[in-house]
């Protein structure tokens, strides 16, 4: 897996992603004890407000920052996402108004909303052998994975001896060095393709994409599988480990391990199964296992079953939600020419996080309301859903031979 590191340019644009990974865990941690500051008992409701926001940004902005910045050079792109990032990173310790964060929250996402997309959109011009790609979608997921590990020890050391205020420091030194590394590197210049019609035709171009192509409807439904597993586990770990099977912090860092494990284990052996197995089986499998886990969640609180089956189900959960992401890219890849890749990556990443904007309150306000056991049960009916839908729209013959892409004039053609 490691071998892809001999690409300088893959090399340079993957510590990006980490350090910029790092700064965005360390800004969640900061951001979470400066709503407390600002808002007191409110703090969880503005949290959550804060998160729909975030959620709209990406679902929104992302497809029209697309369009808009389509003629632009990628690096140029980066960077300014970057430093604009940096500029709200610095203004967070001086906020005293609960209505500033949502402004600001709502910038600092917009250009996460226009960095991610056009980053994701890059790895494969770096690397364009699919052996290599796929060793570098296994590592952006253990990236990811590493993350969610690292940054709240990380912020945990530095609370220790300095205030919440200096974690958002740590939040622009990472965004700086993440644009120091894309200015840094050598990318390849892909064949120019300027952008032909209007803006609301190339804003809605991947989506139209997606529906036409029968793998990426597929992967429509799948991303639902996966933000119905990710929301039950974000947002239930902490009612499941101290409520229901009364356990201590230290307790829900553990559940999360667990399920982060799942994840990365995946990411270790994924580059080799899909030499032998198709991206469809495997994704499949992987939006067989997710209901399966969550209707076991459902079952569990109730019942006084033993803790550890709390962590075998949230490893199952891991392992499912990454077996559907980590391969999701390829299939972008395959059906991308050079005029839609960004589009495509793009529609990607607003519908998936789309998802998250009906899992999200499932998991949260049924939770509360009706408890944990309807709040899974309804999450399993969801990733059940799309799994049942995944199998239906995308017939295994066209697992591997998407066909075709519409062009920003409207055209089709055959895949690269």
């Amino acid at each position: 897996m490691l071998s892809v590191f001999r690409h300088s340019a893959y090399r340079n644009l993957f510590t990006a992603q980490v350090v910029a990974l790092l700064g965005t865990g360390l800004l969640t941690v900061g951001l979470g004890l400066l709503a407390f500051d600002v808002a007191g008992a409110r703090a969880g409701a503005v949290l959550g407000t804060a998160l729909t926001i975030k959620m709209v940004a990406y679902v929104f902005v992302a497809p029209l920052m697309a369009a808009l910045v389509e003629r632009l050079p990628r690096k140029g792109v980066l960077v300014g996402a970057d430093l604009v990032r940096v500029a709200i990173a610095l203004s967070l310790p001086f906020i005293d108004q609960v209505w500033q964060i949502y402004a600001l929250v709502f910038v600092l996402q917009s250009a996460s909303a226009t960095f991610t997309p056009a980053f994701q959109a890059l790895i494969p011009v770096v690397l364009p052998e699919e052996r290599d790609y796929t060793k570098a979608l296994s590592l952006s997921r253990l990236a990811y994975d590493l993350e969610s590990l690292v940054s709240p020890l990380l912020a945990a050391a530095l609370l220790a001896v300095t205030s919440y205020h200096n974690l958002f420091v740590g939040t622009m030194v990472g965004f700086l060095v993440s644009a120091a590394m894309v200015l840094a590197t050598r990318l390849p210049t892909p064949p120019s393709s300027p952008a032909h019609g209007s803006l609301l035709h190339r804003t809605t171009l991947g989506t139209r994409i997606f529906q036409r192509e029968s793998a990426l409807r597929g992967l429509m439904a799948l991303n639902l599988v996966v933000a119905a597993a990710t929301a039950l586990v974000l947002v239930n770990t902490v009612v499941y480990a101290r409520d229901l099977f009364d356990g201590s912090n230290t307790d829900v860092a553990i559940a999360l391990a667990f399920y982060g494990a799942g994840s990365m284990l995946v990411a270790f052996i994924a580059p080799r199964v899909l030499e032998r197995m198709p991206d469809r089986t495997f994704m499949l499998i992987g939006g067989t296992i997710v209901p399966l886990g969550l209707v076991g969640a459902a079952f569990i609180a109730p019942t006084g079953a033993p803790w550890l089956l709390l962590l075998g189900l949230w490893f199952a959960l891991g392992i499912g939600t990454s077996m559907i992401s980590t391969p999701s890219s390829r299939l972008l890849r395959r059906v991308a020419t050079d005029k839609t890749r960004s589009y495509l990556f793009t529609a990607q990443f607003s519908l998936s996080h789309a998802c998250f904007m009906l899992t999200y309150p499932v998991a949260g306000w049924v939770g509360a309301a009706a408890g944990q056991t309807a709040a899974a049960l309804i999450l399993g009916a969801l990733a059940l859903a799309g799994t049942i839908t995944a199998v239906s729209v995308w017939p295994s013959e066209s697992a591997g031979a998407p066909a075709g892409a519409e062009d920003v004039t409207g055209d089709t053609r055959s895949r690269r």
